[in-house]
């Protein structure tokens, strides 16, 4: 695991506290990003992102992982080894070569009373599943399609052929109903919801209120050019705490949540 040290954590009472000498192993770094105790209460929505300094979500190719770095890495892995369900926007899972979620060392004790793996919810109004994702993978975790009326009786049952009944859930008419897909999911029992975009579904999330945090990534990097950010579409504001400040060789990564 990349060499990582905290810069400045926040208490719920309101305190920063300053960080400390040497580095995280991955215990540390797992408490450090620990979804908030969760019985009885919504399910809590986390996003991930990697932005340069100059604001790029992606790097001269159009990808996320041009601009990657070991911390990010790792923090990634983690994210989804925490999670029980990874939200993703069927462009960027077309554009990244998403396959099916799989967890592996050091992260694997952490899904400890849950799946080995966790589940990947799709969400496309035209009900396209990307293909990567249509194909089955050995020792990974279920997919799910998010969808809307507006993709049509024929897209949709090709959908329901390919994932299975169960596996297609369809909420809204010309988009689809993000937060009635959240708590239909939570009913399942998938309560930890990791975002990992793209920029229209964040923003989305933001505009229903659904985004509980934000976990960030600064990679130490301009890129210029016209990238898109993290977020696009329609205007929509919604003000977060800083929690966390990690850094690793140059790499910033923060935690940013709701008041």
């Amino acid at each position: 695991m990349t060499l990582m040290r905290v810069l400045l954590s926040h208490d719920d009472l309101g305190r920063w506290a300053p960080g400390h000498e040497g580095a995280m192993d991955s215990e540390a770094l797992a408490l450090a990003y620990a979804y908030p105790e969760l019985p009885g209460s919504p399910p809590w929505v986390r996003a991930n992102f990697i932005s340069t300094l100059d604001g790029a979500a992606t790097g001269g190719d159009g990808r996320s992982g041009s601009i990657n770095t070991g911390a990010d890495r790792d923090v990634f892995a983690l994210l989804r080894a925490l999670s029980d369900l990874i939200l993703v926007g069927a462009g960027t899972a077309r554009i990244e070569g998403y396959r099916r979620a799989t967890v592996r060392a050091p992260w694997l004790d952490h899904r400890t009373g849950r799946p080995a793996h966790p589940t990947m919810a799709v969400v496309s109004r035209s009900a396209d599943i990307p293909p990567r994702l249509s194909q089955p993978r050995e020792s990974s975790g279920e997919v799910i399609l998010l969808t809307c009326k507006q993709a049509g009786a024929e897209a949709i049952d090709l959908a329901r052929g390919t994932l299975g009944d169960d596996s297609v859930i369809v909420l809204g008419d010309a988009s689809v109903d993000l937060a009635g897909a959240l708590d239909a999911l939570a009913a399942r029992g998938l309560r930890r919801v990791l975002c990992e975009g793209g920029p229209h579904l964040m923003r989305d999330l933001t505009a229903a209120g659904r985004l509980d945090e934000l976990c960030l990534t600064l990679a130490p990097t301009l890129v210029a050019g016209d990238h898109t950010r993290i977020t696009a579409g329609a205007s929509v504001t919604s003000n977060l705490l800083p929690r966390l400040l990690i850094e690793s060789q140059g790499t910033i990564l923060g935690r940013w949540s709701r008041p």
